[in-house]
């Protein structure tokens, strides 16, 4: 399993040496959210610039925003490897699937807890990613909505089924109580936040995730 750890959770004021912490991850996840689409606001552009001048991992970029097709040029030029885009944002998935890819990113889709796993299957076949978000998108910290695993379940059955090469990323409430059955869904890529940030020793506690 992959380990994104969520930027969300770390100390910005030493954000350079917060992500040398957890180096040994497979991509840092960074949630940006505007306070319209979600009731809460964090990153913007100049974060990720700052944050890809500072390390060459892989930035992937969850943007839970309304209007996401208004951002995406920026975002990527500030250096997003994934733009992830929530399918409750826009009137066409496909149109903003399209646009991420021209820019020469790789494309995402997230899904919140209340939307059926369903709604990607029209997209599959363009995608890099999905995200099943198993939290309600907004905050970090939130305990885990255990019945949105089954979304990945479904996910991962389709996308065998068509014989595709999509990930699929879960995020909220992923720790050590929750790992066991993240896990035993089928997810490909676990975003952690606190559980990360809260250890003494990232690196090792990321590789150990890895290994599961």
């Amino acid at each position: 399993m992959l380990v994104a750890p969520s930027l969300l959770s770390c100390d910005f004021a030493d954000i350079k040496n917060e992500i040398k912490t957890v180096s040994s991850a497979d991509m840092l996840h960074l949630d940006v959210m505007d306070g319209h689409f979600v009731p809460n606001i964090s990153i913007g552009i100049p974060v990720v610039q700052s944050i890809r001048k500072a390390t060459d991992m892989i930035l992937d970029c969850h943007l839970m925003i309304s209007d996401p097709e208004k951002y995406i040029p920026q975002f990527a030029k500030a250096g997003a490897d994934i733009i992830t885009f929530h399918v409750e944002a826009v009137e066409d998935c496909g149109k903003v699937i399209d646009m991420i890819t021209e820019l020469g990113v790789k494309p995402s889709i997230s899904v919140k807890p209340n939307t059926p796993a369903e709604e990607l299957f029209p997209y599959l076949d363009k995608l890099y990613m999905v995200l099943v978000m198993t939290v309600e998108p907004g905050f970090g910290g939130q305990k885990m909505i255990p019945q949105c695993l089954e979304k990945v379940k479904i996910l991962k059955e389709e996308i065998s089924r068509r014989s595709l090469n999509v990930l699929v990323q879960a995020d909220g409430g992923i720790n050590d109580e929750t790992l066991e059955k993240t896990v035993e869904s089928g997810v490909d890529v676990a975003v952690l936040g606190s559980a990360v940030f809260a250890q003494k020793d990232r690196n090792s506690y990321i590789e150990k995730i890895q290994k599961m």
